[in-house]
């Protein structure tokens, strides 16, 4: 993956991601969860089974990024789970939004957190349990 082609604040401080895995818990991140302008972090979740490519995962990283400015947001890092070794990286992630005190995570569709589980509320349970919002990468908030 080309990290360069995603602006992200704290990337390598959040965790070093091989080929979807995440190899390091994001321990490092500033205790505010802002960046020096003053934006709270946004944080990024893909379901890789869900996207065609691995060039349509970049594609939406960047749309990500964009989604982050325009909503008032910096951009952290994104999360790239995959089927052979989730949850390991929804743990990762859900951790750090806990850990942070992250205000928000973007998901390209509601479909990337209805694979979690039988469960008709996801995005309410993720909510309630991290106090994070759920946004979605084609709406606006």
């Amino acid at each position: 993956m080309d990290v360069a082609a995603v602006p992200r604040r704290a990337a390598p401080q959040l965790a070093e991601r091989t080929a979807g895995r995440v190899t390091s818990p994001p321990e490092e991140l500033d205790e505010s969860s802002e960046d020096d302008l003053g934006r709270p972090l946004l944080l990024g979740y893909i379901r890789r089974e869900l996207i065609a490519t691995a060039g349509d995962v970049q594609k939406i990283e960047r749309q990500m990024s964009s989604f982050a400015e325009a909503e008032g947001f910096s951009m952290g890092f994104v999360f790239v789970d995959e089927p052979a070794i989730w949850p390991a990286v929804f743990e990762v992630m859900t951790d750090a939004v806990r850990r942070h005190n992250i205000t928000a995570v973007v998901l390209p569709s509601p479909l990337h957190f209805a694979v979690l589980g039988a469960s008709n509320d996801i995005k309410g349970t993720f909510e309630r349990a991290t106090g994070a919002r759920v946004l979605l990468l084609n709406s606006r908030s």
